[in-house]
């Protein structure tokens, strides 16, 4: 790989403006470490002094010594005013990092209209910030705002900005496609035309998605000729997003040909997004490129056939060079081969002409059928091949339960679970309250099995969904729930389905625990008097 390209990380200022994002200062702090790991060159901390969490992040992100250069971001001095004396200027300094974004305007419109200068106080304020900072010992990268807009608007004042900024020292000139609006050849003509106008500068790009066009200009603008690419962790930004690092650094990587960051480091990108999407607490687009849990997943029969013989056939590239991994959906469209390839992943063997094979084909389709949906529950149709290969030790039996939901004018409700199990030929019958009936059900079921499986405890739900199936029966509709479920190592998912929300919630929480509990021996005859368990987890 010849050629590199400097990558900047923005999901920290420019990400957390992305609707229902917010990052604590450890949050910030957490994610600034990921990102090193990955190998970014930059990482823009946010705004110094604006809010009491980046204010804390920029003075505690030092002690943890990253490669990554750490990056405050601020705007131009005020019109009329001097820049050493510019309070926003001084908190950048102050701000003890070694690189610092300023964002300026280089539409004429935003300067009428916005700021409210003329067009040549607006050039000596872009010039006069970028000079100060200069003269403090700081790298500036400068961000012109709205530039496509503004080169489309009036292309001499639009260049006369980035002339201007080349001249008082400026870094990087970066071309920022603020509103998103921008088709991705007008990036490349506009590109293309700049780099003669401001000759030998260190060119980078900005954009925002909403065309669902970030990745595509920034390809566009890579291919004529920028060198620094601007973006967020999973597309995180106001209104549609920015450009999607997850999608960009691999494309450059493998498909262009071109330096992002080191080749070793490539394979930790879906861990990436995934721990930041959990940060952030947000979830992510199973359909996400790359890095999506659906990215590299097959369904049809025929497909997963043909991966089977060879991947290259329907992926385009292994998964594994991102981090990511092949996955075979079984669902009502499932093939023989569907079947068998997650049979073998979980170590199960399958005789494909066999007529248990059949039948298990058969059942998942009737399942499905029913409601049932295992693309989404990867553990519930593991327990289901389980059983049907003979594979599964039940650990437990259910026997029955009964539900109390009472609502006293003046006080919250309150609801009780009682359940009847059988553990290794042992009745137990128990009864617990929760934060409504799905609550009280997995505190009683973990009352009864703890005292035989007290690795129990180390797995809880973590997320849970409902979906009404019919909903032309309305309140008599038939759901499905899904349940999600993690201990310290895995992640998984567990469904349910009833004309009862309460009965389906139960299916998938005994499965979640079912699951929890495979590679336990059977307790049958071994309980002992004080209850000491028999195994460990598999799982």
């Amino acid at each position: 790989m010849s050629k590199s390209i400097s990558i900047f990380d923005t999901t920290l200022r420019d990400g957390t403006q992305g609707e229902g994002i917010s990052l604590s200062a450890d949050d910030k702090l957490k994610i600034a470490k990921k990102l090193d790991d990955l190998g970014v060159h930059y990482i823009e901390g946010g705004i110094p002094g604006s809010n009491n969490k980046d204010i804390e992040f920029f003075k505690r992100v030092k002690e943890l010594r990253l490669n990554a250069k750490i990056t405050a971001f601020g705007s131009t001095r005020r019109k009329n005013s001097l820049a050493e004396q510019d309070e926003n200027l001084q908190r950048m300094i102050d701000a003890g990092v070694p690189a610092v974004t300023l964002v300026g305007k280089s539409w004429d419109f935003h300067v009428h209209t916005a700021l409210q200068t003329t067009l040549e106080e607006n050039l000596a304020m872009i010039g006069d910030s970028i000079s100060y900072l200069k003269s403090k010992g700081l790298e500036v990268i400068f961000d012109a705002e709205h530039f496509f807009d503004g080169y489309k608007h009036n292309p001499e004042y639009a260049a006369a900005v980035l002339a201007k900024a080349q001249e008082a020292g400026a870094d990087w000139l970066t071309m920022c496609d603020t509103n998103g609006g921008t088709l991705p050849h007008e990036i490349q003509g506009i590109i293309s035309a700049v780099a003669l106008q401001v000759p030998g500068a260190s060119l980078g790009i900005h954009t925002h998605n909403d065309c669902e066009l970030a990745v595509a200009n920034t390809l566009s603008a890579i291919s004529a000729g920028v060198r620094q690419v601007q973006g967020t962790i999973n597309g995180y930004g106001e209104r549609c997003g920015n450009a999607n690092l997850c999608s960009i650094i691999p494309t450059l990587q493998l498909k262009m040909g071109l330096h992002c960051i080191p080749e070793d480091a490539l394979p930790n990108l879906t861990n990436t997004a995934r721990y930041i999407s959990e940060v952030a607490n947000v979830n992510m687009p199973v359909n996400q490129p790359y890095v999506g849990t659906a990215a590299f997943a097959h369904k049809g029969g025929i497909h997963v056939s043909a991966i089977l013989r060879d991947s290259r056939t329907y992926e385009h590239i292994a998964p594994e060079k991102v981090g990511n991994k092949q996955r075979v959906l079984v669902s009502e469209l499932a093939g023989q081969s569907n079947v068998l390839s997650k049979a073998q992943d979980i170590g199960l063997s399958l005789d494909p002409s066999s007529e248990q094979a059949r039948k298990v084909i058969d059942k998942i389709k009737d399942l499905e059928h029913q409601g049932y949906q295992f693309e989404g529950a990867d553990a519930s149709l593991e327990l289901l091949l389980r059983e049907a290969t003979g594979e599964m030790n039940e650990l437990f039996t259910f026997e029955s339960f009964k539900m109390l939901v009472e609502k006293t004018a003046g006080r919250p409700v309150v609801s009780e679970a009682f359940v009847k199990l059988k553990v290794g030929g042992e009745s137990l019958y128990t009864a617990a309250e929760g934060n409504g009936p799905v609550n009280a059900l997995d505190n009683a079921l973990r009352k009864a099995l703890l005292a035989y499986f007290p690795q129990l405890k180390e797995m809880h739900l973590s997320d849970y969904k409902v979906r009404v199936l019919d909903e032309k029966d309305q309140t008599a509709a038939k759901v499905r729930v899904l349940i999600e479920s993690k201990n310290y190592v895995n992640t998984w998912s567990t469904v349910g389905v009833s004309g009862n929300v309460i009965e389906a919630s139960w299916e998938a929480l005994v499965d979640s625990m079912r699951y929890a509990l495979l590679g336990q021996i059977s307790l049958e005859s071994e309980i002992t008097a004080d209850r000491e368990p028999r195994g460990l987890v598999n799982h």
